[in-house]
């Protein structure tokens, strides 16, 4: 048996630079690693997908990316799948399954991983890195250690319905700016993350962020030295609050 690590990714900025005739939209952002992981157990003469500790979010069909990781590098193999990254949050938990099982698979050029999705070529790769075009342009950056505060709502935010409303948004003459691109968006595709924010802010302080389209949103530091993590009542149900740090890769 061999196991991987596979870290969720957080989005520490992200603007949106254009939108391509095939209706992608090219963006330019810094992702790092975090410290918290999924768990791959992986059984070479194996042919499974088991699933532990996972939401009915996650499928548990030809879907799943580590499925079609497996199939893009030609590979079969048993595999036992710890989720710990929070399916929906905007973590990346998906794509840092299938760069895990790329990694174990020797690797594959950033254009073929962005086959699985916009994510995996940086999560096969990790770090800290400006992440350009679509997803397949990597700038490896020196590694910066960060301590983090994640705040996960137990919604999520469509990421497509995101991406429309942002376009929507252009249409009607908003330009974006800010630290992240796609917040007015998220927050219409969702408006709990909306009011959810506000309430992060004003209680927390204006430098919350939002990652990526959401739903998670972060603080640079740590508010705790007692307790890792632990839940709180916000407007719009329980946010899961988690104290985290950026990771070499």
């Amino acid at each position: 048996m061999i196991e991987l690590f596979a870290p969720a990714k957080l989005t520490w900025f992200l603007e949106i630079t254009g939108r391509r005739d095939d209706g992608y939209h090219e963006l330019r952002s810094e992702m790092v690693t975090l410290d918290l992981v999924d768990l791959l157990t992986i059984d070479p003469e194996g042919d499974y997908l088991h699933l532990e500790g996972s939401s009915g979010e996650v499928p548990r069909d030809d879907t799943n990316l580590v499925v079609r990781a497996l199939k893009l590098v030609n590979r079969t193999a048993g595999v036992t799948l710890i989720k710990r990254i929070p399916s929906g949050g905007g973590l990346g938990g998906g794509s840092a399954d299938a760069g895990a099982i790329l990694r174990w698979a020797g690797g594959v050029s950033a254009t073929r991983a962005l086959e699985l999705g916009g994510d995996v070529p940086f999560c096969q790769s990790g770090g800290r890195a400006l992440v350009e075009g679509v997803g397949e342009r990597l700038t490896p950056l020196d590694f910066v250690a960060r301590e983090v505060t994640l705040m996960m709502p137990e919604f999520g935010v469509d990421t497509r319905r995101c991406y429309e409303a942002y376009d929507e948004l252009v249409a009607e003459g908003h330009r974006p700016d800010g630290r992240n691109h796609l917040e007015r968006a998220a927050a219409l595709a969702q408006p709990r993350l909306a009011t959810t924010l506000s309430w992060l802010r004003a209680n927390y302080g204006p430098e919350v962020v939002l990652a990526g389209s959401g739903s998670t949103m972060f603080l640079e530091g740590h508010l705790s030295s007692d307790t890792r993590e632990w839940d709180v009542t916000g407007p719009e149900g329980t946010v899961r609050f988690r104290q985290t740090t950026t990771t070499p890769g």
